[in-house]
């Protein structure tokens, strides 16, 4: 103990004479800190937002409600209870919030009042609450909450004697979708709509039918209807992709559908004067990506028209401005979160920019925004050098500001690793590709670093200009990480991001290999030391890479496809492959889904691979992996299996899943390093 004080000590006089601040290190994942779905009131004076962290000793995210001015003052937590706090939402007046909340028996619907600070818990529910949403006139409160249904009895059998130890009785089911990566299987059942005093009383469905009920829930002006989202036709199983805008009368439940069309229709947002509703979706064109639109029609169903038809990005998060001549709108364009206004002749102002910052471990879009009746945006803000912290843009400002400053006590005192954005051409066809490079801390241009790539999940998706844990691991263990966005990825309009149909992997992985190219050239990346990874989409594109070319001294597949038949028909998804990525069914397209397999390139990898996957994933099943695996091994390549007990697709949701990921990644390419 003596000798390890004595250690610590010269290492901090030598750190402190120096002025060297260390690297962000493993344990520093438990004092970050970040702003979760911030809530601005009606008059713009306070904001309710979820500041979350990851436990150490329950290994998990967890996140309470906190309280502050909208000029950073008085942060303050909003209740003494220590548990998830979650959902806040502030009445029409301003005079309370509703929130979620966790409880011995479940979560359950909570109430705080602005003036006294009081809380008190307004439900008793058997299942837990979502899409909470407030009555105009603040007396009702309504919400979507899970109805369960008696599985299918298939047999029986006699029964079993008092004190006998049989086996449990077989899990049953006879429906398309049963199963949910990170979920798990399905409890038979629908979800429905309930509404309930705002001051507590008597829980009251007001849906019915064997359909779900859930999303985004509106109230008509006067509080008689609710507007909702949902697939309420026969073959609604099969039509996944389907939805409409209905309306359901509050008193007597009476159902109307409002839209009648191929493809998803979401999100509805009643107008300020209650005359129209907003919504999102698209006519389904059956294509691998699609952007979803910003919709208007007449409170009654009639005269539908696109706003948004001239923007070429996915809509989303839509809120009305209180003269409701346009909406608000969060959008991602070139990697960077942003939050725009849209006239209702489809006129795009932007807002704000670096919207995002609530993906800790990988820098993928996400973050919110809310807005209150002055104009004032309260939004989750993020930069490669700081997850996500709350900012405001007041209405009559130009530049937004950052009130908080969760990570200052830890991030100022650390060396973070510098992101570069890149740019670069595509040999396919031309095509400006974007990237960004993350240098070592104290990089230093004379020396040699190995060089990763680290490819994104998806393909649907992108990474950006954010904080990221493993990016920032990986640097501080001396690595150049370059994570570009291919063709396929988000945030670039719907024909880049369709470029994948019928063609995945396809010509992504000449894009990932031009900014391979593009980086030598710079000189900052070199023949004799790239790696490669990539999880999900990620993984499939790593393995891709390796089956194509042996350019690269070692590599980790992570949670990959890399038989896409038998993947298919094993995934808790499915459903969900044929004719949007490939035509017909494996069955019906054999070559088709064998040709964009990477197990049909194994015979060709040379390169030394670790495979890694969730031993609970149900996205890219365990099986895939070990087809990886133990095809290599058949083949005497140099490869080892990492299993990660209690993990499902997203590896890294457990904190200390997402350290045992980035050492056994960083231990396999330090074997194969030859700067060291």
């Amino acid at each position: 103990m003596r000798k390890y004080y004595l250690f610590f000590v010269v290492a901090f006089i030598s750190i402190v004479a120096t002025g060297q601040k260390p690297n962000f290190s493993y344990l520093d994942i438990f004092d970050l800190q970040y702003v979760s779905d911030p809530q601005i009131s009606p008059d713009s004076e306070w904001v309710v937002y979820r500041r979350m962290g990851l436990d150490i000793m329950k290994d998990r995210s967890a996140g309470n409600l906190w309280l502050i001015k909208s000029d950073g003052s008085q942060n303050q937590k909003l209740t003494t209870r220590e548990v998830d706090e979650s959902s806040a939402k502030w009445s029409p007046n301003g005079d309370r919030i509703a929130f979620a909340s966790s409880t011995e028996e479940g979560s359950e619907i909570f109430m705080y009042w602005a003036k006294t600070g009081k809380v008190a818990k307004l439900t008793q529910l058997p299942y837990s609450p979502s899409s909470l949403t407030w009555s105009p006139n603040g007396e009702h409160l309504a919400f979507s909450m899970h109805v369960p249904k008696a599985p299918p009895v298939v047999a029986k059998i006699p029964k079993k004697p008092k004190g006998a130890k049989w086996q449990d009785t077989p899990r049953v089911t006879d429906r398309l979708y049963h199963e949910a990566n990170g979920r798990g299987y399905i409890e038979p059942g629908f979800n429905h709509i309930f509404v309930i005093p705002a001051n507590g009383g008597a829980v009251r469905q007001i849906t019915s039918g064997d359909w779900h009920h859930r999303g985004t829930l509106s109230w008509a002006k006067d509080g008689s209807t609710i507007y909702f989202s949902a697939n309420r036709s026969d073959d609604w199983e099969y039509q996944f992709r389907n939805s409409e805008i209905y309306a359901v009368d509050v008193e007597n439940g009476k159902i109307v559908a409002l839209t009648d069309r191929n493809g998803p229709d979401s999100d509805p947002q009643v107008s300020p004067d209650g005359k129209y509703i907003a919504y999102l979706g698209y006519e389904d064109k059956v294509q691998t990506y699609q952007v979803r639109k910003l919709h208007i029609m007449n409170i009654d169903g009639s005269d539908k028209r696109v706003v948004s038809e001239g923007f070429d990005r996915a809509v989303s998060n839509i809120h009305w401005n209180t003269k409701g001549n346009g909406l608000y709108f969060s959008y991602d364009d070139k990697g960077n979160g942003k939050v725009g206004l849209i006239t209702l002749s489809g006129e795009v102002s932007k807002m704000v920019d670096n919207v995002g910052g609530t993906s800790l471990g990988r820098p993928y879009s996400g973050g919110s925004f809310s807005v209150s009746e002055k104009g004032d945006l309260a939004f989750t803000q993020s930069t490669p050098k700081y997850p996500s912290e709350l900012a405001i843009l007041e209405a009559k400002s130009k530049s937004a500001v950052k009130v908080t400053g969760l990570n200052d006590a830890l991030l100022n005192y650390r060396t973070l690793g510098e992101v570069e954005e890149v740019w670069y051409k595509s040999s396919v066809d031309g095509r400006d590709i974007q990237g960004w490079v993350v240098y070592p801390p104290n990089y230093d241009a004379n020396k040699k670093y190995p060089f990763m790539v680290e490819n994104h999940g998806g393909p649907i998706a992108n990474y950006g200009d954010r904080f990221s844990i493993e990016m920032q691991l990986f640097a501080a263990a001396g690595y150049i990480v370059f994570y570009p966005n291919p063709r396929g990825s988000t945030s670039y309009g719907e024909e880049f991001g369709n470029l994948l149909y019928n063609n995945y992997p396809g010509e992504d992985y000449n894009d990932v290999m031009d900014g391979v190219d593009h980086c030598i050239q710079k000189g900052i990346a070199h023949e004799d030391q790239l790696f490669v990874t990539g999880g999900s989409a990620g993984g499939i594109m790593s393995a891709w890479m390796i089956g194509k070319n042996n350019r690269f001294e070692a590599a980790v597949v992570v949670k990959p496809v890399i038989n896409w038949i038998s993947k298919t028909l094993t995934a808790d998804n499915y459903f969900n492959y044929a004719n949007y990525r490939f035509p017909g069914q494996p069955w019906e397209n054999f070559e088709g889904f064998w040709k964009f397999s990477p197990l049909s390139l194994v015979g060709n990898i040379e390169t030394p691979t670790m495979v890694m996957v969730g031993m609970d994933d149900l996205r890219t099943p365990p099986s895939e992996a070990k087809q990886l695996y133990h095809a290599l091994k058949l083949r005497k390549i140099e490869t080892v299996l990492v299993e990660i007990p209690g993990a499902s697709h997203g590896i890294a949701n457990k904190p200390s899943n997402l350290m045992t990921k980035v050492a056994h990644v960083l231990a396999w390419f330090e074997e194969y390093r030859t700067d060291k």
